[in-house]
């Protein structure tokens, strides 16, 4: 076994090899401060190992390697893109650059958009007080060194400011060409006080991918985010959701994964204001060469907060789903209500799911609860649908979607989570 300080210093020497001749993007004060700070936080910690806690169910040396892998992009055949029927401002990235030549303008009443370029080109601007702040938060009580990574050298993204109620969603729509593209982007998004917003986000993102979204929810504030992860099977990422909600502010996440090699989704939120609401969900469906993983951290930092996580997984074929999930409880955080779910089906004997749902509650008045499980589909409920006429195959198919419902209840916008109901249904069929 590898002594701790052994460990550290090879940690520390693979950073440092991985920056070696790579130098910080230009910029403005403020940005360039930022990245400095944030490159300086991963040469301390160093690149995540598979000994590392939060590490041990995901190997990330594919996600730290100098190159990335080649992945094969998906034919999507006769089916449309995702949300094509939903009017929305469409921001598109193609191999992690944005493409103002293929997105809609950027405007929309009650939010200013702009690129993070653009952004920390000014001196000053409403984006200092948020570029690699809740990024760096986030690196306690667990290091987030990929994260760091992507604050300093991160050039592409959006800076999103929300100051009513949006009219119609924004989506922003990864495309790629390069089967070896390798893309970092940091979004930054800032919903004022009484604004609401949707925000989509879908497409195939590049063959490997960084990506951190920092969130700022004031208070009385609403943030909905519906993603979907799909389309290439051989792909490699790593996305990280930084939130921070004020008292009385909503934020609910969603995010929908189908195929893919390797993916870790990360959300860090804080509900710093009394009466919050953080609802933060998921829904994979995998198959063979599979591994996704799902970690998540809430922290109740006031009284009287609500969130929920619930996270389903379909497994087969080899395909392997992890979940490591906690809700952390400040002592000043009293009536709080925190529910966790996370819960796997498994088609065949080769699926597995590795889980580590955790509570740390230092409050005496709260209502939180967790749990996990694992199994086959259920040989009674098959048989009944059985019974009434159904083939085997679409009594299995309901029986997944059944399954896979919760998750899908925690969008808010039905005709959303109609759509990837759809989407997932046609995957399953496909695969049937």
């Amino acid at each position: 076994m590898i002594p701790r300080a052994k460990l550290k210093a090879q940690k520390v020497e693979a950073a440092q090899a991985l920056l070696d001749g790579r130098s910080l993007p230009e910029g403005g004060a403020w940005i360039t401060r930022a990245r400095k700070d944030a490159r300086a936080r991963l040469q301390t910690m160093g690149l995540p190992v598979k000994r590392d806690e939060y590490w041990k169910y995901t190997d990330p040396r594919r996600l730290t390697d100098a190159a990335a892998q080649d992945a094969r992009l998906h034919d999507m055949g006769d089916e449309a893109p995702l949300f094509d029927s939903f009017d929305r401002v469409r921001l598109v990235f193609v191999d992690g650059v944005f493409d103002a030549g293929a997105s809609d303008a950027l405007a929309l009443d009650g939010v200013e958009i702009s690129t993070l370029t653009e952004a920390g080109a000014h001196d000053l601007h409403w984006a200092r007080d948020l570029y690699g702040v809740l990024e760096a938060r986030g690196q306690s009580p667990v290091e987030r060194t990929l994260a760091s990574l992507n604050t300093a050298h991160a050039t592409e993204g959006l800076v999103i400011r929300v100051t009513a109620k949006a009219e119609k969603p924004i989506a922003i729509i990864y495309q790629r060409s390069d089967p070896q593209s390798d893309a970092m982007v940091h979004h930054l998004v800032r919903v004022e006080a009484g604004a609401e917003a949707t925000i989509l986000e879908n497409g195939p993102f590049a063959a490997r991918f960084n990506q951190v979204m920092e969130v700022d929810v004031a208070d009385g504030a609403t943030l909905h985010h519906v993603r979907a992860q799909g389309r290439d099977h051989e792909r490699a990422g790593v996305t990280h959701l930084f939130a921070r909600l004020g008292a009385g502010s909503q934020l609910k996440s969603f995010t929908l994964t189908a195929n893919g090699a390797l993916i870790r989704n990360e959300g860090v939120v804080w509900l710093d204001g009394a009466e919050g609401s953080a609802h933060l969900a998921g829904a994979t469906v995998g198959d063979g060469a599979f591994h996704h993983d799902d970690t998540v951290f809430v922290t109740h930092g006031a009284p009287r907060c609500e969130s929920r996580q619930v996270f389903k997984k379909v497994l087969r074929g080899g395909a392997v789903g992890v979940f490591q999930g906690k809700i952390l409880v400040d002592q000043i955080a009293q009536l709080t209500d925190g529910y966790q779910i996370s819960q796997a089906l498994l088609l065949d004997e080769d699926a597995q799911f590795l889980a580590k749902p955790e509570l740390e509650i230092y409050a005496d008045d709260v209502k939180c609860s967790h749990g996990s499980t694992s199994g086959e589909i259920d040989p009674n409920q098959l048989f009944y649908l059985r019974a009434r006429g159904l083939s085997e195959d679409r009594a299995k198919l309901l029986l997944v979607l059944a399954f896979l419902a919760e998750a899908l209840d925690e969008i808010a916008d039905p005709d959303l989570a109609e759509d990837l109901r759809q989407r997932m249904e046609a995957w399953l069929e496909r695969r049937a």
